[in-house]
């Protein structure tokens, strides 16, 4: 059985918690593409160019302890507007994507560019001032020296980068649920989320 399912948005929305908790309910398998790019930007940190970073890119490298800092972050970002990375990294995506068993993917543009054809498109999204905050509280709890006014600053950063990019801009589908979670608990985002998978399956199979 083959069912994909495709979760967008910007960073600190909430997307991977969801993406990680759904594929856990349907028993799916799950990659954070968010996480391939990360590594490209923190070998391109340690001096590598960023297209030969791509590809050589080796799934060791999804387990380094520095892909979930700021600065992981921002390289990430500014790499993932390089069209030679991200064509590096579309085929390890879409055949994770076509697996037997189920398959989860959260990035930017997973149901535009990646898989277009996914079953489910989700879109996860909050105000950018909630998902600085969220971040924030994060960063901090790891005893990273951040503000959250200097937070803020690079998620708005982020936001025009990902959405301006001329390469697979980060945008909404347009066969996608839209869940907004800025007022929402992770609970309750997690629920929307599996209602919506769920709703779509049960069609399916009728």
């Amino acid at each position: 059985m083959i069912f994909t399912v495709a979760i967008d948005g910007p960073a600190a929305a909430g997307k991977g918690t969801i993406s990680k908790a759904v594929a856990a309910h349907f028993d799916f398998a799950h990659l954070d593409t968010g996480l391939l790019y990360r590594a490209v930007g923190a070998k391109v940190n340690d001096g590598m160019d960023a297209v030969h970073a791509a590809e050589t890119l080796d799934p060791s490298d999804l387990n380094r302890d520095d892909l979930r800092t700021s600065d992981a972050a921002q390289a990430a970002s500014k790499v993932a507007v390089n069209p030679d990375v991200r064509a590096a990294l579309v085929d390890f995506q879409r055949n994770f994507a076509t697996r037997e068993g189920g398959a989860v993917l959260d990035g930017r543009d997973i149901g535009t560019v990646i898989c277009p054809d996914a079953d489910v498109k989700l879109f996860v999204t909050a105000s950018a001032a909630c998902r600085a905050d969220r971040r924030y509280k994060e960063l901090a709890g790891k005893g990273q020296d951040v503000t959250l006014e200097g937070v803020l600053v690079d998620v708005i950063a982020r936001d025009k980068r990902d959405s301006e990019r001329a390469e697979a801009p980060m945008i909404v589908a347009n066969d996608a649920t839209l869940i907004d979670t800025s007022d929402m608990s992770i609970e309750q985002a997690v629920a929307a989320a599996i209602n919506a998978v769920d709703r779509i399956r049960t069609q399916s199979a009728s």
